[in-house]
């Protein structure tokens, strides 16, 4: 279909096997399990046929993460799979794969699916499926072989940021910011704040300031008190290949395993500085920042780049 006139201008000959995110075979597949009013798309939407990851934005009445997004960290919650959930709100809209904010979503850890090779290269039978963190489209690769960007670069500690907040279930209110701003991925402590509490997005506020942010450990209460956010900066003298991304992931050198961009400071995709966690101090050397995370899904099938793929989570054998 043209995508302006509406008008049909080709015509397959061939029926196509299937529409993106539907089911491949009639095999047992598993849902990712979900509470009471649990698993709704964001505030981004989440689209169908791609690989999402669950949150704590909201928890359910089983104090389980409710909301999901096409973009995250670490490993993927599950897959999206079709259920003509998609809903028409652009004007003039022809399709759309988008669920809506607030609108239910199946997750799949389990099963067979068509998936598009959004790669540039060819799929080959057993690659495995790898989801972008940005935006949770899938692409195809060897065991262990995910996109990378290789830099130069060495991680500094930061407990300059400080404010005045407390905490009620997993709602985190901010009634004052003394130094630095607030991002998803900073971990806080003071106070009571339990070990480990982290920031996950903001809900109402002026970006990084005074506002209400959700955080990922619920039930607790404590009161106002002076908090510091916990980070480390990464410093990037030199980029090599790639790109560096939101939410990449970052290896090599001294740098504590599971390591990743929570927000930019002066790169933006370069060299410059990034904000990672956890909080840590790194020397420099040659490191690398991983775009995309590996899943315990495998091609199926063989397919060019843009062509459909069929997926499963049972590896040959």
């Amino acid at each position: 279909m043209a995508p302006l006139s509406g008008w049909q201008t080709q015509v397959g000959i061939v029926p196509a096997p299937a529409v993106e995110g539907d089911f491949a075979s009639s095999n047992p597949r598993f849902t990712v399990e979900a509470g009471p009013s649990g698993l709704v798309s964001g505030s981004f939407g989440c689209v169908v046929a791609r690989f999402a990851w669950a949150t704590y934005q909201a928890a359910d009445a089983d104090n389980a993460p409710a909301i999901v997004n096409n973009f995250g960290t670490g490993p993927v919650t599950g897959f999206v799979h079709r259920e003509q959930q998609g809903l028409i709100t652009v004007f003039l809209g022809h399709n759309t794969q988008v669920v809506p904010q607030g609108f239910p979503v199946t997750l799949y850890n389990g099963g067979d699916f068509w998936v598009t090779n959004n790669g540039t290269s060819q799929v080959v039978l057993g690659n495995k499926a790898y989801a972008k963190l940005s935006d949770g489209t899938v692409h195809f690769a060897a065991t262990g072989a995910p996109s990378t960007a290789s830099i130069n670069g060495s991680i500094a500690t930061n407990t300059a940021n400080t404010f005045t907040g407390s905490i009620s279930g997993n709602l985190l209110t901010v009634t004052a910011v003394s130094s630095g701003t607030i991002l998803p991925g900073m971990v806080l402590s003071g106070g009571s704040v339990a070990t480990n509490t982290t920031i996950v997005a903001q809900l109402t506020g002026s970006t990084g300031l005074v506002g209400t942010y959700s955080v990922n450990i619920n039930e607790q209460s404590t009161t106002p008190t002076t908090l510091t956010l916990n980070f480390g900066i990464l410093s990037v003298g030199t980029l090599t290949s790639g790109t560096i991304v939101n939410g990449g992931i970052v290896s090599g050198g001294t740098v504590t395993a599971g390591t990743y961009i929570i927000g930019l400071g002066t790169g933006i995709g370069g060299t410059g500085t990034y904000f990672v966690t956890p909080s840590q101090s790194a020397t420099a050397a040659a490191l690398l920042v991983a775009s995309d995370v590996e899943t315990k899904w495998v091609a199926m099938s063989s397919g060019l780049a843009g062509e459909l793929i069929k997926i499963s989570d049972h590896v040959l054998g």
